[in-house]
């Protein structure tokens, strides 16, 4: 079996972010789901203006290329103001545009997030469903991942410290690679 060649974005741009740490956490784990995932950075884009639809700047069509490149795409999201962080939105609305050229139209699209609160990321990943519905994304329905933090349950550097968060992340990316694998017909 091939890996499904994965490009994700990380809606925090934040150098402590706990949503980075579960990033690198199924990073390591999606080989053994059959996953390959490759980070596709956003927090270099400029401010999406419809003014530069005709002469896009490079590091938009550098996401663009990236998004289009990869067999599907992965969103981990921390949840700002009970909705999706600024940075993200403008990636997707970078993505989305010049109207006609959708990078994310079609595209299997599996959504996780994580927070110290209690509803994990919930609202935002809501938020973030409605927006990926209007791109005509693929969005994985089920299993809804919204995951509450706690301290020390995932290093730095990606490694979990408990075998049960671990098995709960891995047979994710296994529901992950299900959806991803219906909805590009293999």
């Amino acid at each position: 079996m091939d890996p499904i060649n994965v490009g994700f974005l990380v809606g925090s741009i934040s150098s402590t972010s706990i949503n980075r740490r579960l990033a690198r956490a199924l990073e390591r784990l999606a080989p053994e789901a059959g996953l390959r995932l490759t980070e596709i950075p956003i927090e270099s884009l400029p401010f999406y203006s419809a003014d530069h639809d005709a002469s896009i700047p490079a590091e938009a069509a550098v996401l663009k290329r990236a998004i289009e490149e990869s067999d599907a795409l992965m969103i981990v999201t921390p949840e700002y103001n009970r909705s999706v962080p600024g940075v993200l939105k403008n990636a997707l609305d970078t993505a989305s545009r010049p109207w006609g050229q959708n990078s994310v139209a079609g595209k299997p699209v599996a959504i996780i997030g994580t927070s110290a609160g209690q509803l994990g990321t919930a609202a935002s990943q809501q938020h973030l469903r409605l927006i990926l519905s209007f791109l005509d994304a693929a969005t994985m329905p089920q299993p809804e991942a919204y995951v509450r933090m706690r301290e020390g349950q995932i290093a730095v550097d990606g490694s979990i410290a408990d075998e049960s968060s671990r098995e709960f992340y891995l047979a994710w990316l296994r529901s992950v690679r299900e959806h991803y694998a219906s909805v590009l017909g293999g």
